[in-house]
């Protein structure tokens, strides 16, 4: 099964749940027995996600590293992220790489190698149009495709001054970008009739989460913003379509 939509569903109906665990590994907050006694930084967050990455192994079925909170410590950083995806991999975990690239096509070919074996999937910055998305959701090197989730719809209340906008044909921008999404996205469906291009519709704007599923209804959803930003059980039904898939 080398389709990562495909990949991805069997793998939630596995394990019974729609849920993705995010690692945004801050060491300040992260427990304090895992600081103590650590040489290092890096080393301190490596025990406090091979920790989650343990407890969640065959109970969700994906998660999500936030690549910047391993960036910011440099070359060991990067490194501990690659060993951190590896093991999640080992488990059965859906990796996804949040790093949210995007640039024409050729330097979006770039970040699509660097990502290949890293991950089953990447979100990615549609700002730059459709050029900058196929890249990271051809066939890589390896022969394996991998999956995107382009930012269609943020959690973060700063992405409503740009993405409700409305264009002159009564479109919003976000609702723009997820017909660009929809259209860009059949030409890779998988047997599961969902793509391998997704789509991020963050749970804290359920109002438009209705209308953003109708226009993609072939789009696996990233659903950030449930918890601790706000978002519950009620904002996320909408994303999901009637046969319970889809986010």
């Amino acid at each position: 099964m080398h389709h990562p939509a495909d990949r991805l569903l069997d793998r939630v109906r596995a394990v019974g749940s729609p849920t993705c665990v995010g690692l945004d590994p801050v060491l300040e907050r992260i427990p304090e027995p895992c600081r103590a006694g650590a040489g290092s930084p890096v080393e301190g967050v490596e025990r406090f996600c091979r920790g989650v990455i343990e407890a969640i192994a065959g109970r969700v079925p994906a998660c999500k590293f936030q690549s910047a909170c391993f960036e910011r410590h440099g070359a060991d950083g990067v490194a501990l992220l690659d060993r951190l995806c590896a093991l999640a991999m080992e488990r059965e975990l859906h990796v996804i790489l949040d790093f949210k690239r995007g640039d024409i096509g050729i330097s979006a070919a770039h970040y699509a190698a660097s990502a290949d074996g890293r991950c089953d999937w990447l979100t990615a910055n549609p700002y730059l149009g459709v050029d900058g998305l196929e890249p990271f959701i051809r066939p890589t090197a390896s022969g394996r495709r991998l999956g995107a989730f382009a930012l269609v719809r943020t959690s973060n209340p700063g992405g409503d001054a740009i993405q409700s906008l409305r264009l002159e044909d009564g479109r919003t921008v976000a609702q723009s970008v997820a017909d660009l999404v929809a259209e860009a996205g059949e030409a890779c469906l998988g047997g599961s009739g969902y793509s391998a291009l997704g789509a991020v519709v963050g749970a804290t704007k359920a109002g438009d989460a209705v209308e953003l599923r109708r226009r993609m209804p072939r789009q696996i959803f990233l659903v950030p913003g449930f918890g601790a930003q706000g978002g519950g059980i009620d904002d996320v039904l909408a994303c999901f379509n009637p046969d319970g898939l889809g986010a």
